[in-house]
């Protein structure tokens, strides 16, 4: 593997990680309450934000996995980056997200710079 590669398996793991902690949220009402700052009183918005959980936590597991797995690399990037991505547009879009969300907002942006930098290192 030369560094080029090492470089986008690693920012793969770090970001893979970052996507998949709300996964945590599918333990139910407390996890989410730390996660976004947010009391989900409402059942219905709990089992979104749970299933939204799920969702992270596999976009992440495959992100990690795609370290390890040179072919799972491209797809796995572009996953994670439309996603990061996305969301930063939406709460930019929205405004008005409280300070848990905001942080998110800007750790997105951190990830998708590295992952993106080492995704283009990658491919010269």
């Amino acid at each position: 593997m030369n560094r080029a590669e090492l470089a986008l398996a690693t920012a793969l793991l770090l970001a893979g990680l970052l996507n998949a902690l709300p996964v945590l949220g599918l333990l139910g009402q407390t996890q989410l309450k730390a996660l976004y700052g947010l009391e989900v009183t409402e059942p219905s918005l709990r089992i979104l934000l749970r299933h939204r959980a799920l969702l992270f936590g596999l976009l992440g597991g495959a992100m990690m996995a795609a370290a390890f797995l040179p072919e799972w690399r491209l797809p796995a990037a572009s996953a994670g980056l439309l996603s990061m991505l996305g969301y930063a547009l939406i709460a930019g879009l929205e405004g008005g997200g409280n300070a848990a969300l905001v942080r998110v907002v800007w750790a997105d942006l951190a990830a998708s710079l590295l992952l993106a930098a080492a995704l283009v290192w990658s491919r010269l």
